[in-house]
C-alpha cells in the first residue's frame, strides 16, 4: 500500500523550488502577451493603418476575452485536468500571440488577438485549480502569491523592457518582438509535465459551470471587478487626465510608478501571504484604500496625482492577490477551477465594461474625470460585499 500513498503524497520540500519556478513562469505569461501590445501599438498601427479604436482594441479585446474564456477553461479543467488545461491554454496563447507577429492585415490581427486572449483566459482558472494538486495545504497561499508575483512582474516586464531593450535587439521589428516574447512559452508548457504528480485525467466528469448558488462566486467576482476596473481603467485614461492638467509630459513617469507599484505589491504578498490570505478585514482595508487612491486622481494634480494613482495600483495589486488566492483555500480541488472561472467571468466582465461605460460618459461630457467617477461609483456600490464574505472553508467532499 506504500505505492498508492506515494502517488498522492505532497512533493517533499526539496522539490517545491522547481514547482515554484514553474508557477512563476506560467504567471508571467498571464500578462506579458496582453501588455506587450501598448508599447508596440504605434508601430503596429503605422504599418497596418489602424484606427484609434482598433489600436486600443489590441489591449481591450484580450481583456474582454479574459471574461469570455473563463468558461472554456473551467470545462477543460473538468475534462482533462488543470495541468493539461494549463499546457493547452499556453499553446493557444502562443498561437495567438505569435500569430499577431505574422498577420498580413487588420482582420487577422484582431482574430489572433482574440485567440491569444482566449488562451490567457483559460490559463487563469487552471493555475489555482493546479495548486491543491501540487502543493500541501499550508503552501496554497504562498503558491498563489508566487504565480501572482509572476503575473504582476509580467505586467512590468512587458511594458518596461519591450521598447528600450528587446526591440532594438531585433532590428526594431514589432513582428520579431512579438515572436520573441511568445515562443519561449512553449518551453514553459512542456516543463509543466516534469512534476510527476497529477498526471492522470479526472476520474469522473466534474461540474464546470459556475455555481451561482454559491454566494462567493458573485461576491468575489464583483470585488475582483472593483480591483480590475480601477487598475485597467485608470491605466487607460491616465494620459487624458494628465493632458487635461496640462502635464502630459509626466505620463512616462506616471506609468512607470503606476506599473512598478504592482510589482512591489506582489513582493509584499510573497512575504505575508500565509498571514494575510483569508482575512476579510484586509480585503476591506485594501478595497477602501483603492477607492481613496482612485478618488485622489480626480482632485489632485502633478506629482500628487501620480502618488495617488501609485497608491491605488499598490493596494489594488494586494487586493487582487487576496481575492484570487481564496478559491483553493475555500473549496476542495474539484471545485477550485469552477469557482475561479466564475469569479474571473464576473470580475473581468466588470473590469472591461465599467471603464468602457466611464469612457462613454467622458466622451459625452468632454471631461475624462467623469470616467474615473464611474469606476469609483461602481466600487462604492460593491464595497459592502466585502463585509459579507464568508471565508470559512467548505466541508470537503469526495473528489473522485
Amino acid at each position: 500500500m506504500a505505492i498508492p500513498s506515494a502517488a498522492t503524497a505532497p512533493p517533499p520540500p526539496a522539490r517545491l523550488l522547481p514547482v515554484a519556478v514553474l508557477l512563476w513562469l506560467a504567471g508571467v505569461y498571464l500578462r506579458i502577451p496582453v501588455l506587450v501590445a501598448p508599447p508596440l501599438a504605434p508601430f503596429i498601427g503605422d504599418e497596418l493603418a489602424l484606427s484609434q479604436t482598433l489600436t486600443g482594441a489590441l489591449t481591450t479585446l484580450p481583456i474582454l476575452m479574459l471574461a469570455i474564456g473563463a468558461m472554456p477553461g473551467s470545462l477543460a479543467i473538468s475534462r482533462i485536468g488543470p495541468r493539461n488545461t494549463l499546457a493547452l491554454a499556453m499553446l493557444i496563447m502562443v498561437i495567438g500571440s505569435a500569430g499577431r507577429g505574422l498577420v498580413p492585415d487588420t482582420s487577422t490581427l484582431m482574430l489572433a488577438s482574440a485567440v491569444m486572449g482566449l488562451g490567457v483566459a483559460m490559463m487563469q482558472p487552471a493555475l489555482p485549480a493546479l495548486l491543491p494538486r501540487w502543493l500541501e495545504p499550508h503552501h496554497l497561499a504562498i503558491g498563489s502569491a508566487i504565480y501572482m508575483n509572476g503575473m504582476l512582474m509580467g505586467e512590468f516586464i512587458g511594458a518596461g523592457i519591450t521598447l528600450p531593450v528587446l526591440m532594438p535587439l531585433l532590428d526594431n521589428s514589432w513582428r520579431a518582438t512579438l515572436l520573441a516574447w511568445s515562443l519561449p512559452a512553449l518551453l514553459v508548457a512542456a516543463a509543466l509535465f516534469l512534476p510527476k504528480r497529477d498526471l492522470a485525467r479526472p476520474v469522473r466528469k466534474a461540474a464546470w459551470l459556475p455555481d451561482w448558488k454559491n454566494p462567493l462566486t458573485v461576491r468575489l467576482g464583483l470585488l475582483l471587478g472593483l480591483s480590475g476596473s480601477m487598475f485597467f481603467g485608470l491605466n487607460a485614461y491616465m494620459g487624458n487626465l494628465l493632458e487635461q492638467q496640462g502635464r502630459i509630459g509626466m505620463l512616462s513617469e506616471a506609468l512607470f510608478w503606476y506599473n512598478i507599484a504592482q510589482v512591489f505589491a506582489s513582493l509584499v504578498m510573497l512575504k505575508t501571504a500565509r498571514l494575510w490570505v483569508g482575512r476579510r478585514t484586509l480585503i476591506v482595508i485594501m478595497a477602501v484604500l483603492s477607492i481613496l487612491g482612485t478618488a485622489g486622481t480626480v482632485v489632485l494634480e502633478g506629482w500628487w496625482f501620480i502618488a495617488s494613482a501609485t497608491l491605488m495600483s499598490f493596494v489594488a495589486g494586494i487586493l487582487l492577490i487576496l481575492l484570487v488566492a481564496l478559491p483553493p483555500l475555500l473549496v476542495n480541488s474539484a471545485e477550485t477551477g469552477r469557482l475561479s472561472a466564475g469569479t474571473f467571468l464576473v470580475g473581468y466582465t466588470m473590469a472591461f465594461s465599467v471603464p468602457m461605460a466611464g469612457g462613454v460618459l467622458a466622451d459625452w461630457t468632454g471631461d475624462p474625470r467623469h470616467a474615473v467617477m464611474v469606476m469609483i461609483a461602481y466600487s462604492l456600490l460593491v464595497l459592502p460585499l466585502a463585509f459579507t464574505l464568508n471565508l470559512k472553508r467548505k466541508k470537503d467532499q469526495p473528489e473522485s
